[in-house]
């Protein structure tokens, strides 16, 4: 095994062990100027019913306290999705949804989709009628988890891990060398809500197809590479691996009527303390602290805040 491939597994691993992630509870958002006057902004539902790594009474607690210190409403969906369950919310937040499969320990290929045929019909309805989704799947075997539900709105996953050559999984997209794109989320309503910097660890890289309309969020610059074992974390020089250069961890896309806004790494919108050490991953960084005004612009987006 390479040295890159060792450090990457021996990172990966530490980072991604439910047991030794946990929210961060000293992470207390406090915004100057909320969106919304309290508890009477939109409702966002963040998902619960498919194995979900992040929710919102979990991994995703301080992504919800966020949204509420921004006047948002914030619930959490137990149930499969129907026309019915998902017109309750106007903005639905799924991240790192699973199948069954991968419940005990991540599962090798191939890898089974979190949803039923009829939810994800149920969801792209939704969307292209007027609701807005906020997707999220990271690394193997999230993206594949979330592949089929993706392609329904012409956004293909790619189940695999995103690494820079050495091996490294902290990525730093930036608005100096374009991979953090000018545009209405980088950008936001002024200087304000301006937006240099989004810290990334590891997740996947994806791409669009042609024919939808969409925007570049986050692009991979080149000196990134998207590896392709068959088991998470099992990596060797015989693992597969294609240049992640143009490819994408973020876009936003109009669908129908209706928004949704796509992420292929879920620990940017998280504050958690990970390791035995308990080190600052996500919000929390020093270095990740544009990381809540990014996760903001694109609530906005989605919410219709932000046009």
């Amino acid at each position: 095994m390479k040295r890159g491939l060792l450090a990457a597994f021996t990172v990966l691993s530490v980072v991604t062990a439910s047991t030794q992630q946990v929210p961060d509870p000293s992470f207390s958002p406090r915004l100057d100027k909320p969106e919304y006057p309290a508890g009477r902004g939109p409702m966002v539902v963040i998902d619960a019913a498919h194995l979900n790594f992040h929710t919102a009474e979990g991994g995703y607690a301080p992504f919800a306290n966020l949204l509420r210190a921004d006047g948002y409403r914030v619930s959490s969906n137990h149930e499969a999705f129907t026309a019915e369950r998902l017109a309750r919310g106007d903005v639905l937040v799924i991240s790192n949804a699973m199948h069954k499969q991968s419940e005990a320990d991540w599962a090798p290929l191939p890898t089974l989709s979190a949803f039923s045929e009829a939810e994800i019909a149920a969801v792209e309805r939704w969307v292209g009628g007027g609701g807005s989704l906020l997707l999220i799947a990271d690394h193997m075997p999230l993206a594949g988890h979330a592949e089929a539900l993706a392609a329904a709105f012409g956004v293909r996953f790619q189940n695999g891990f995103a690494l820079d050559a050495a091996g490294g999984g902290q990525i730093t997209f930036r608005r100096s060398d374009a991979s953090l794109p000018p545009g209405r989320i980088a950008d936001g309503r002024g200087a304000s809500e301006r937006v240099d910097t989004v810290i990334t660890f590891t997740g996947q890289a994806f791409r669009l197809d042609p024919s939808i309309k969409a925007e570049p969020l986050l692009v991979f610059r080149e000196g990134y590479n998207l590896l392709l074992p068959e088991v998470a974390f099992k990596f060797s020089d015989r693992t597969p691996r294609i240049p992640a250069v143009n490819l994408l961890q973020g876009a936003i896309v109009y669908h129908g009527q209706g928004r949704l806004a796509v992420l292929g790494e879920a620990a940017m919108f998280s504050a958690q303390l990970a390791g035995p050490n308990q080190r600052p991953m996500g919000m929390n960084m020093p270095e990740a602290r544009e990381n809540p005004r990014f996760a903001l612009n694109v609530m906005h987006w989605l919410s219709g805040a932000l046009n």
